[in-house]
């Protein structure tokens, strides 16, 4: 079972409808934890959300309870949780991609894909990882084209996988293939 916490975002049931195709799915709200759910799981998905990192403590608690134990995937403002637990700085970018498709390109770090593999995602933020940015367990392994911003990470040792961008929206092209790498890995 894939447990999805949702940070009270709108893709946030975009994002069940995706991994339902793979797994059956519980979803709450991060207000309402179901703890015993939450331990039965198999994998973990911080959902997208408005605000930043810091404006959800209960995640980065459930990340370090659970990192090397389950399998966790984080998707925009769940990436960026992640990368905040691991004492990444997350800074506003200079231009706000809302609605906006990028092509991708995957580094020589990935262990599930191609390198200079590309795909074309859709993007809904307006905060980034300030880089560099150092980790002997998290590779980013996804970059912008042209700005070359970090769009994806992998930490195989602990299983452990983030996305800038929506692996769910229509403007993501290959986003089910993305996440069946991911849940397979």
């Amino acid at each position: 079972m894939i447990y999805i916490i949702d940070h009270q975002d709108s893709f946030t049931w975009n994002v069940v409808h995706q991994f339902s195709k793979f797994d059956k799915v519980h979803c709450s709200n991060y207000f309402e934890i179901n703890e015993k759910k939450l331990n039965q799981s198999d994998a973990i998905v911080f959902s997208p959300g408005p605000g930043s990192p810091k404006d959800y403590p209960l995640t980065s608690e459930i990340y370090k309870r659970f990192k090397g134990k389950k399998k966790i995937i984080g998707i925009c403002l769940g990436y960026q949780q992640i990368l905040f637990c691991e004492k990444g700085k997350i800074v506003q970018q200079t231009k706000i991609y809302h609605g906006y498709q990028s092509k991708i390109k995957i580094t020589a770090e990935s262990k599930l894909f191609k390198k200079n593999k590309i795909f074309f995602v859709g993007r809904y933020h307006s905060l980034k990882l300030y880089e560099p940015y150092q980790s002997n367990e998290i590779k980013i392994t996804m970059r912008c084209s042209k700005t070359n911003i970090a769009m994806g990470f992998e930490d195989v040792k602990n299983n452990i996988y983030g996305f800038q961008f929506h692996p769910e929206s229509f403007l993501t092209k290959n986003g089910d293939f993305i996440i069946k790498k991911i849940l397979s890995a």
